[in-house]
């Protein structure tokens, strides 16, 4: 797989002469914006054009010349618009190649015109299918006489320029203006390129719409480049492709970065299981402070007594929209991000106050249900984790029931875990994230690093109840959470062994219940 930043060089070998006069264009556009000054450059050189439909018409407006498609082939455009340049002698002028002799045998015998540059912007299908559910609408936006001229104008690169899109022209006028009308070989392949992404682009979406789900394949297509400072490291080279603006709007800040995008993935996920007024930091991707309360100042000041030294250089990220006074606690700390609905705007003031700090303000979104990473050769796909336990997905395995608080504080903690990485156990209090053990490689490590955590920053843990990702193989990890005050549980069960701890908790007079969800994340 290559990448723009590896600057990939051709290693074709051309037999033929490089430099191409272009005398002949074909225009076959939908959106007509930023034609015109193509137009004018064209006409300036004294390329003949051709065209057809509403392209033609458009070009005639502007006071052009243009010859018509169908004077060419002889044959009307049909079908309501289906079929215009599907024609050999279209195809035949596009594809002839100049260096092949019986190739030129047949434009001469049946009076090809030969384009040497082919400007195409297609059906916008992607654009359609974001507007409307109307499936005969979409697909009369199915482009197929602009995409396999594209197609066919990029196969015979050697000899023919293609502009695949609208978002080119100015690359196109360049080129046009620096040469005169002189295209090179390398010029030709990097158009040529640029229209095989958008050709596979297009076709990747339409596939996406069409498959009903019954073809198993992996397609994703993802065009907007946004350069990264570098990858995980600054060693590393780093592009995210994406439309970020859909997601949230930057107010403020330098850019974004690898880690910093990672680190807001888990956090907007994070958010968007808590409704009432909720603060939580993110560092390396997990929660190390989070609190839900009445007041947003009071749900800030929680979240980072949970660990106020993991808190420097954070990820902020907040249900609710920032308020001055909430503004003047958060501006104490450092931290790199902060991502609100919104902010009033003594609140923003006070946040720009740091110029390289990030201020995003998230929107709505509907993310995808599926989630996917590279992985070898190939690559992961999977359902997200949709399921937020409530309530009545709780079973009680203990003689003793969890009161209506704790029962609280159980689910609260379990949407911590759901959130982070495995193994990991949570600890929580009142609805405050008071200890977390983060990507340990067994249960009793992580409950150890919770409770030792809650301790150096002297959360109370009498009282507390614990969450787990995933059921307990054996009996220790209640016990140790026994020892240190805490007396409820919430855990997916489904060991072979769910009796030794059902059987310690009822010794103890502990409260366990099971969900039958396991949460891991790696």
């Amino acid at each position: 797989m290559q990448y723009r930043f590896f600057k990939p060089l051709s290693t074709r070998k051309i037999t033929h002469r490089p430099l191409k006069k272009i005398k002949n264009a074909l225009i076959s556009v939908y959106y007509k914006e930023g034609l015109e000054k193509v137009l004018t450059k064209l006409n300036d050189l004294g390329i003949q054009m051709y065209s057809t439909g509403g392209t033609y018409d458009f070009i005639k407006q502007q006071g052009f010349e243009a010859t018509t498609i169908e004077s060419v082939t002889s044959y009307p455009s049909i079908l309501g618009g289906r079929v215009k340049t599907l024609h050999p002698k279209v195809f035949g002028g596009i594809l002839a190649r100049r260096d092949n002799p019986g190739d030129q045998q047949h434009v001469s015998a049946y009076e090809l015109p030969l384009f040497d540059l082919v400007i195409v912007d297609l059906y916008p299908f992607e654009e359609t299918i974001s507007n409307t559910n109307d499936a005969s609408e979409i697909i009369e936006k199915i482009d197929i006489g602009g995409i396999s001229l594209i197609r066919a104008a990029a196969k015979n690169f050697k000899d023919v320029l293609v502009v695949p899109a609208s978002s080119m022209y100015d690359e196109l006028i360049e080129l046009l203006d620096k040469n005169q009308g002189v295209s090179t070989i390398d010029d030709r392949q990097y158009f040529a390129a640029q229209a095989f992404n958008v050709s596979s682009h297009y076709d990747t979406l339409i596939f996406n719409w069409v498959n009903p789900g019954s073809i198993s394949a992996f397609k994703q297509s993802l065009t907007k480049e946004n350069t990264l400072r570098y990858g995980e490291n600054p060693h590393q080279k780093g592009l995210y492709f994406g439309n970020l603006d859909e997601v949230f709007e930057q107010l403020h800040g330098k850019a974004i970065s690898y880690n910093n995008l990672l680190d807001l993935d888990a956090a907007i996920n994070l958010i968007s299981d808590f409704k009432e007024t909720t603060f939580a930091i993110i560092k390396h991707n997990n929660a190390c402070g989070l609190a839900s309360r009445n007041n947003l100042t009071d749900a800030w000041n929680d979240a980072l007594a949970g660990d106020p030294v993991s808190a420097f250089g954070g990820v902020l990220v907040t249900n609710k929209s920032i308020d001055a006074v909430t503004a003047e606690e958060i501006n104490k700390i450092f931290f790199e991000i902060i991502i609100a609905p919104d902010y009033d705007t003594d609140a923003l003031e006070i946040l720009k106050s740091k110029k390289n700090r990030i201020i995003l303000k998230k929107k709505a979104y509907n993310f995808p249900d599926h989630q996917f990473r590279s992985l070898l050769n190939g690559a992961l796909l999977q359902e997200k984790d949709r399921i937020t336990e409530k309530p009545e997905d709780l079973k009680n395995a203990t003689k003793l029931a969890p009161t209506n608080d704790q029962i609280e504080d159980l689910l609260f903690a379990n949407k911590i875990v759901k959130h982070t990485k495995s193994n990991t156990i949570v600890l929580v209090k009142n609805k405050q994230l008071v200890g977390s053990g983060t990507g340990q490689t067994s249960r009793v490590d992580a409950l150890r690093q919770a409770i030792d955590k809650a301790r150096a920053f002297k959360l109370p843990l009498e009282g507390a109840v614990m969450a787990s990702d995933a059921f307990f193989p054996f009996a220790d990890s209640v016990e140790i959470a026994d020892k240190a005050g805490i007396k409820a549980v919430i855990q997916p069960g489904g060991s072979i062994r769910d009796t030794d701890s059902v059987d310690y908790c009822n010794a103890h007079g502990m409260s366990m219940v099971f969900t039958g969800i396991r949460h891991f994340k790696h």
